[in-house]
């Protein structure tokens, strides 16, 4: 019997026992063998999953032509691990999201999600479980053993699949995400350090004030903070790039305060990701893709399968292989005229990273249940060129740097997280007791730099520094239970949930190696001093309760409250009231009230660096510093919060499912850099620190030398809609167009500035407008995906509201000086289109092919105006949430499923 023959009685088998299609566990893949018998299609998977770049997309478009096999995008049955002798789930149908855009809106008629099982009769452990009819279970934002459906969540949630991820073509998660939900953005570009790190937005707010978890855990964070000026500054968020695509069985999003909930930073709301936990099957998935300009090339390889542990247990392993190159998008240099300044473009990077998911069943109502994740970066940012003119006092560097020279700042990045628990259900409760540990340490490098005053004293020219070391680890302890009670009186179920939680955070600052120490320290980035290093701690615990219930038959009803005990920062409290009436099947109310709080991260509160440009420095040291001490800095509080939303859930007419929220958020005490000093009093307060600045800075214009700290600036308040529509069509045998519509709206205005010992203001209108207008006043999705037979042909277009920004004027021979720290240029980035369009053609039922573009007219950013670029390179303004840099990205794919 040929492989072909196996495979389609298997088929068969399949759809005779699982009428129902349902997504397929998908693996990426960019090299590998033969495996069918079939000549053409064993090429065309050679091709699609084994080779990677452009030859293997060439190759792979000559043998399917040639070929002409066709394959049919289907979806097999995926059914979790189950105990011996409980009944599998029936398998979903498609993928959906509730309340979000093409991705996540409806590309078919449900998603998978994770839900908790039942082993004859107590939940045990979290898999992907059916969808019934048009919606989709979740498990955040709620306490409910078993979860909610999206629709009937109290709080607007969005639902992201692992094939809506796929389908965007990007290679990464943040950028697929920000493909598909309105709400969330993501920088358009970094400088230094900053812009080795991903990070993402929810609601205009900064990326500390989204929590982050991973199957219902809280996820550490990034070690690495973004100290640039910018939306971003004094960031340390959750990385979500490290953890492999692969493993990622879908995505929700809770649009909602909810730190009376989780604790800490869930202000703008939650991405909780779920996790694959099928015992079987094997996907494999390759992204090639390069950028209008011609630069840019990415290659992405995703793979991961899953096994039984006997016939009690479970095992997925995933991993990830990401690479991209340098992208240039930077104007002439001003003092050359030429195009050698490379500090405007998307950094290189290289990244691997695997996932283990594993759940074993102890007895009939107990589950031990472990996760492990790892990843390494290797990331490589261009700074600003300097010139050979500069070296003329030094012989030695100039011999190896004759026409100048681009530091390469570089980042060498490990990042790993265990999961440890048992849950189960004792007497009617729902129980589950956790650890979990995580650590990200990142070691700052430089490259093709130099430091001359080693140089001058020495004679000695090194080129390569090791600069900073930053670790940051994370250890958390929960106790979780949750019942339903009945009342005698009452005739409806009270859930009652509660829990405690211990959490131990560290982090740390290693000193730059000597010689990036010495004299003025290396170029670009001095090393980090002794007296700005060490290793620094806190403790905390924490207690919630969550109660729910239905006050009528249509209306209910969710309380909850939380308290957390900081070492460093003292007590919080917080609290939530949701509800949600509904009027009629296809009509529905909802609304919530909370309050939520943001503490200080450890980094915020001891970090130090001092970034050097050819003709400017910018120091920022630690709120409890010398410096910072000695110009009236005060210790920084937690950021307060309070979040009230209403909304309405409605379906006007058959199939039309239409969801429209409003929201505002009161933020106040907000930790952004402030107390800015220039000039000598900058100078002073970094010599305080121990930082030492490069020969020739006594000549810097005063406002080129600045020093701040962080500290509690400002109060905000941001006001939002989000709204989300999503209709089919049926066109008979032709096929069926799934439409989708997500659009938000948001603007954050300032309610209150802070002030220090003498009244200053502790920010300026630059600082201002990162608070309030560095992320775009509305974000829009709209398209629509068609499907006909062997074909899928998706078209979304969104459109990006506009940014205002305050620049800084630049002045002298080649725009070298800052003119002014007070008067700034109001600059608007207008709002941008773009097209994204992506066609499938399933050649085989295991193998799909897709030609996409993301930005397809290849839009940019707005100019920024000759007199506010720094020497003249950077165009776009990178310190704004709005349209990338890198314009229009094509890409080949290639999914096998087994």
């Amino acid at each position: 019997m040929s492989a072909c023959q196996v495979w389609v009685e298997e088929r068969s088998a399949v759809r005779k026992n699982f009428p129902s299609d349902s997504l397929v566990l998908q693996v990426h893949s960019a090299q590998g063998r033969s495996l069918v018998g079939s000549r053409g299609f064993s090429f065309a998977l050679l091709a699609a999953t084994l080779l990677s770049g452009v030859a293997g997309g060439q190759a792979l478009a000559a043998e399917a032509q040639h070929s002409g096999k066709a394959v049919k995008h289907t979806a097999r049955a995926v059914v979790p691990h189950k105990a011996a002798g409980q009944a599998a789930a029936p398998p979903a149908s498609g993928t959906v999201s509730v309340g979000a855009a093409h991705g996540s809106a409806s590309s078919s008629p449900a998603t998978r999600s994770a839900n908790l099982r039942t082993v004859r009769g107590a939940v045990v452990a979290p898999g992907p479980v059916a969808a019934e009819g048009e919606e989709s279970v979740v498990v955040t934002g709620t306490r409910e053993a078993g979860g909610r459906k999206a629709r009937e969540s109290l709080s607007p949630i969005d639902v992201v699949s692992a094939k809506q991820l796929s389908q965007t073509g990007q290679p990464n998660l943040r950028e697929a995400l920000a493909q598909l939900l309105p709400s969330l953005t993501m920088p358009t570009g970094g400088f230094d350090s900053g812009a080795l790190t991903d990070s993402i937005s929810l609601r205009g707010l900064n990326p500390n004030e989204t929590l982050v978890l991973v199957d219902g855990k809280r996820r550490h964070t990034t070690a690495n903070i973004y100290a640039d000026p910018g939306p971003q500054q004094g960031s340390t968020a959750v990385d979500i790039d490290m953890i492999p695509m692969a493993a990622i069985d879908h995505v929700e999003v809770l649009r909602d305060g909810a730190s009376a909930q989780y604790g800490s930073d869930a202000v703008a709301g939650v991405v909780n990701i779920i996790l694959k936990k099928q015992d079987h099957g094997f996907h494999a998935e390759s992204i090639s893709g390069i950028t209008a300009a011609k630069d840019g090339f990415q290659q992405g390889v995703y793979l991961d399968g899953g096994a039984k542990l006997g016939d009690r247990g479970f095992v997925h392993v995933s991993g990830d292989f990401y690479h991209t190159d340098h992208t240039f998008r930077s104007a002439p240099d001003a003092r050359t005229g030429q195009k050698n300044n490379y500090v405007l473009g998307q950094p290189e990077q290289t990244r691997e990273s695997v996932a283990i998911n594993a759940g074993y069943d102890l007895t009939n109502s107990i589950q031990l249940y472990a996760t492990g994740t790892y990843a390494h970066r290797h990331a490589e940012s261009f700074q600003n060129f300097r010139l050979g003119s500069s070296l003329a006092k030094y012989p030695g560097y100039a011999a190896i740097y004759p026409w100048g020279y681009s530091p390469v700042e570089t980042n060498e990045e490990n990042d790993f997280g265990i999961t440890v628990g048992v849950k189960g259900k004792l007497i009617g409760w729902n129980w589950d007791l956790s650890t979990v540990y995580g650590r990200d340490f990142d070691s700052i490098g430089l490259n093709n730099s130099a430091n001359l005053s080693l140089e001058k004293d020495t004679g000695r020219t090194p080129t390569h520094f090791d600069v900073q070391g930053f670790n940051n680890s994370q250890w958390s302890n929960n106790f979780d239970l949750s019942r339903k009670f009945k009342l005698s009186g009452w005739p409806h179920a009270i859930n009652v949930a509660g829990g405690a939680s211990y959490r131990y955070e560290s982090y740390s600052i290693g000193t730059g190696s000597a010689d990036s120490l010495y004299g003025g320290g290396s170029d670009a980035m001095a090393g980090t001093n002794a007296g700005n290093a060490g290793n620094f701690s806190r403790d905390v615990v924490a207690g919630y309760v969550d109660v729910s219930t239905n006050l009528t038959r249509h209306w209910q009803l969710d309380l909850a409250g939380r308290y957390e005990h900081y070492t460093d920062v003292g007590d919080t409290e917080t609290g939530k009231v949701s509800t949600r009436y509904e009027v009629s099947p296809r009509l529905a109310f909802r609304a919530t009230i909370s309050s939520g709080f943001h503490a200080p991260t450890l980094a915020q509160e001891h970090y130090s660096a001092l970034a050097i440009s050819p003709t400017a420095a910018r120091g920022l040291i630690a709120v409890n510093s010398p410096g910072a001490l000695a110009n009236g800095a005060s210790p920084l509080k937690s950021e307060r919060s309070t979040n009230a939303s209403g909304g309405i859930v409605m379906e006007p007419f058959h199939k039309l499912h239409v969801t429209v929220d409003v929201y505002q958020i009161n933020l106040r005490d907000q930790i952004m850099p402030g107390g800015q000093v220039y000039g000598d009093q900058a100078r002073s307060a970094l010599q305080m620190n121990g930082f030492s600045l490069p020969d020739g800075s006594g000549a810097w214009a005063p406002a080129s030398l600045s020093t701040h700290w962080f500290a509690n600036v400002a109060s905000t308040r941001t006001q939002g809609l989000d709204l989300t529509a999503t209709y089919p069509t049926q066109l008979g045998d032709i096929g069926r167009i799934d439409w989708d519509v997500a659009i938000n709206l948001n603007r954050t205005r300032l309610s209150h500035q802070g002030t220090d010992a003498q009244g200053n203001p502790l920010m300026n209108a630059q600082s201002v407008a990162y608070l309030t207008t560095a992320y775009p006043r509305s974000k829009m999705i709209f398209g629509g995906r068609f499907t006909s037979g062997k074909w899928t042909v998706g078209v979304h277009e969104i459109r990006y509201g506009q940014t205002t920004s305050q620049l800084t004027y630049y002045g002298g021979a080649g725009n070298t000086n800052s003119l002014s720290s007070t008067q700034f240029r109001e600059f608007h980035n207008t709002p941008k289109f773009i097209t994204n369009l992506e066609v499938t053609y399933r050649v085989h039922p295991r193998l799909a092919l897709t030609l996409g573009g993301n930005n397809m007219f290849d839009a940019r950013p707005s100019r920024v105006p000759d007199n506010n670029r720094y020497l003249g390179a950077p165009q776009y303004y990178m310190s704004t949430s709005q349209l990338g840099m890198n314009g229009g990205f094509y890409y080949l794919r290639g999914d096998v499923n087994f």
